[in-house]
């Protein structure tokens, strides 16, 4: 089975046991996951969730924040006052 098709028949059952083993580092019986199957199972929740979810709702999603931009063409104003240095 290659990649694709092995990514494609990811549940979104199998998904969340897959988050929860990352989570845990366990899988549902017990046993440890390795480093390698940390690893492949983060790659695997991530291509789940580029698929299948919308962007806010990935892993490590952080919102953006609302902020002003300096230089705005409206303020004229700024330009025409000189820098003061402070010593």
């Amino acid at each position: 089975m290659n990649v694709h098709k092995l990514l494609s028949s990811i549940t979104p059952d199998i998904y969340r046991n897959l988050k929860t083993a990352i989570e845990i580092g366990k899988w549902p019986d017990g046993n440890k996951l390795s480093v390698e199957q940390r690893q492949l199972c983060m790659q695997a929740v991530i291509a789940y969730e580029h698929k299948h979810l919308p962007q806010e709702e990935h892993t490590g999603f952080i919102p953006p924040e609302p902020h002003s931009f300096c230089g705005d063409d409206h303020d004229h104003a700024e330009q025409d006052k000189p820098i003061k240095w402070v010593e």
